[in-house]
């Protein structure tokens, strides 16, 4: 396996590792995304396997010792199974997380106490500000959480619109139908009746970038991407017969 690095909006590098043997003969991408800035964020860590590749091509951008920030969408494997090793190469890093999450999951779980985030709250990075956003079981997960880049009005949406394949880095193209092909062939999301409701916030956002962690990000008009999302999800799993 082999860890691409490519530039999705300014500043921000997703790094992607294609793995054949899950869902052949497509294959699956695991993404992470570092945000270069005066204090580096890490969005995903990879799980600990992958450290190895991931670590090595983060220093492809930024030294892997001033990492400054560890965060992702909510706590599983390929999000953050790494994020012990990243504290111990990188002093000064901290987990950042939903206060939810921290409560929960990564007080416990962190080798370094976590800094919880509230909805909304701004992480001022120097170059780059990301919003916390809350996402309770969106894409799944109680402690789901999104982070919106201000700078470059990009969402770094985790497991949202995740599909197969091995495309490029970035697309204009539609990604909606490949998210609900994914959607049918492994079932991830949790489907609750206000699902579609929060993915029609996220639109609010505007965003010009969607950072995908599974799949080619998309830039374009993420607002109608996601509306679109939304209600793909209403009109095939949540509408009431």
């Amino acid at each position: 396996m082999e860890t691409k690095v490519d530039e999705i909006a300014e500043g921000i590098f997703r790094l992607s590792t294609w793995v054949a043997e899950i869902a052949p003969p497509a294959g699956f991408t695991f993404n992470q995304f570092l945000v270069n800035a005066e204090e580096p964020l890490l969005f995903h860590t990879g799980p600990r396997a992958m450290f190895p590749l991931v670590s090595e091509a983060v220093a492809r951008v930024v030294p892997i010792e001033r990492m400054r920030w560890i965060t992702f969408g909510h706590v599983e494997s390929d999000e953050c199974g790494s994020m012990n090793q990243w504290l111990a190469v990188a002093p000064d890093a901290e987990v950042a997380h939903g206060a939810l999450g921290c409560m929960v999951q990564l007080n416990d779980l962190a080798d370094r106490p976590p800094r919880p985030l509230g909805d909304g709250e701004v992480l001022d990075l120097g170059g780059k500000r990301i919003r916390h956003l809350d996402t309770p079981h969106v894409p799944h997960a109680w402690e789901a959480q999104v982070l919106y880049e201000e700078t470059t009005g990009t969402l770094l949406c985790g497991d949202l619109f995740a599909h197969v394949g091995n495309g490029p880095a970035l697309t204009t193209e539609d990604i909606v139908e490949q998210a609900m092909e994914g959607e049918a062939m492994f079932r991830s999301s949790s489907l609750a009746p206000d699902t579609a409701i929060v993915i029609d916030r996220l639109a609010d956002l505007a965003p010009q970038t969607l950072a995908l962690m599974h799949g080619s990000s998309f830039k374009g008009d993420g607002g109608s991407a996601l509306r679109d999302l939304a209600k793909a999800y209403d009109e095939r799993y949540l509408a009431r017969t």
